[in-house]
């Protein structure tokens, strides 16, 4: 636990405030004539009887502790994911995938790691790589910067309602850990705890750039027990942390029994000495998915997949997520 001491480290300190980014997110919508069918992670071609679902992504600042690690071969699975996992929350199966890599000087050697890791996630998601575009931009990119875009078809039978109902039973499923979120202050307490080359203090890695590099999880395995329950919405928990849930409609979301979080979040908050609510507003704590699913459906989508009952959906004036003691 952080002591709230002077050198306290947030997001915003650390070079990211999510309220600018926000805002600045709203003014480039708001600019924008005519925007089409929208869900909260999905944006929606409507083509008569079915929509054309589309997500974009990309890796973030992970891609400069693979720099430094000097390994690639992990980070194009993360493209892959944090694509997917939008298309998954908001019930619709990812079909295609197209990717952009931006570089200031070809190296093929990296380019073969990274599309390793491309095709590593697209086969666990299952979901087909249709090409893509490298882009040579040395006045503009500084090393190199990874996104992608993810196609998928759905009808409206498909599609979460997005939006929680009050009684709801909230199922998590663990993450496998940071994912690509977040890495502008995981970075920065890294750097104050010595680096990336340092020993973990944790389990299951060699040193704290290992940690840090392990894969965003990929969550297409739970469409069909989404779909074969009651679920209502769903929420993938990326930047912004634990304030996701509010995507899935104004409510207090009562977390009683989260998940672990793993070893690398307690890294992370006492190398930079964080408060317990900056970690909750940031990182995910070890869960990277939550379905809110009625409660006579609970127990059974949690027998059904690897889920387990976090909490519940409560009515409220005020949207707001209550975990660990804190509200977000």
């Amino acid at each position: 636990m952080s002591d709230g001491s002077d050198d306290e480290l947030t997001y915003a300190e650390a070079g990211v405030d999510i309220e600018d980014s926000e805002a600045a997110t709203a003014a480039l919508v708001g600019a924008v004539s005519e925007v089409g069918d929208t869900t909260e992670y999905a944006g929606l071609v409507d083509l008569g009887d079915q929509y054309l679902a589309l997500a974009t992504d990309g890796v973030g600042t992970k891609l400069l502790v693979a720099v430094a690690m000097e390994d690639y071969s992990t980070v194009g699975i993360d493209c892959i994911a944090m694509n997917v996992n939008d298309l998954v929350a908001a019930g619709v199966e990812p079909a295609a995938f197209v990717d952009y890599l931006a570089v200031d000087v070809p190296d093929e050697a990296r380019a073969a790691e990274l599309g390793e890791g491309l095709a590593a996630g697209a086969e666990e998601a299952g979901v087909a790589l249709v090409g893509g575009e490298t882009a040579v931009m040395p006045e503009v990119v500084n090393d190199f910067d990874l996104a992608g875009t993810v196609a998928g078809i759905a009808t409206d039978n498909d599609l979460l309602a997005g939006e929680a109902q009050a009684g709801d039973v909230l199922v998590g499923f663990a993450s496998s850990g940071i994912h690509s979120n977040g890495l502008t202050l995981a970075r920065e307490a890294a750097d104050r705890a010595g680096g990336f080359d340092e020993p973990f203090p944790g389990d299951g890695y060699d040193t704290v750039g290992e940690a840090l590099l392990e894969p965003t999880r990929i969550y297409t395995y739970l469409l069909n027990a989404l779909h074969e329950y009651d679920v209502h919405a769903a929420a993938h928990v990326t930047g912004g942390g634990w304030t996701n849930l509010e995507r899935m409609g104004a409510f207090r979301y009562e977390v009683t029994d989260p998940l672990p979080a793993q070893d690398v979040f307690d890294f992370v908050q006492d190398a930079g000495n964080v408060s317990d609510e900056e970690m909750h507003r940031t990182f995910n704590m070890g869960t990277g998915f939550v379905a809110a699913v009625h409660p006579a459906d609970a127990d059974a989508l949690v027998e059904a997949t690897d889920g387990e009952r976090i909490g519940e959906v409560a009515e409220s004036e005020e949207s707001s997520v209550e975990i660990r003691g804190l509200e977000l």
